[in-house]
């Protein structure tokens, strides 16, 4: 009972990044990267606001924990997001932001499961910072 193993390509996941001058903007452009994959932004009227708080003090871990939370709160109360806030001040985030239901006139792109720690990356070179990651779609 001869049997054969080995690995094939997978090709649900997707890579997103976020790039500014702070770290916070760098975030909330990845959190845009992400969103991007599930609806047009522009298109996202900003009628409701979620809000949220939580510790961490990697940076790298502070990012997935920050896409993972959107993500959750979005899904929790099925909105589409398309605006997003976040503060910093020691190892304590605040994360905002704003969305609307899903509807008809929303277009549905790809669905993303979670942020994940794969090409994990969170780096200050030439005066911005960039974050990125593998999500899971």
């Amino acid at each position: 009972m001869g049997g054969e193993h080995g690995t094939f390509e997978h090709g649900a996941d997707v890579g997103i990044f976020g790039r500014g001058p702070r770290i916070e903007d760098a975030f909330c452009a990845a959190a845009q990267a992400m969103f991007a994959l599930t609806t047009v932004l522009a298109a996202v009227s900003p009628r409701e606001k979620i809000a949220f708080e939580f510790d961490e003090d990697d940076l790298e871990l502070a990012f997935v924990r920050w896409l993972n939370l959107l993500l959750s709160h979005a899904g929790d109360r099925g909105l589409a997001l398309g605006r997003f806030e976040l503060a910093r001040e020691g190892h304590r985030w605040e994360g905002a932001a704003w969305g609307e239901p899903w509807h008809d006139g929303l277009e549905r792109g790809t669905g993303v499961k979670g942020a994940t720690l794969t090409m994990l990356s969170v780096k200050h070179e030439g005066g911005a910072w960039e974050a990125r990651c593998v999500v899971d779609v």
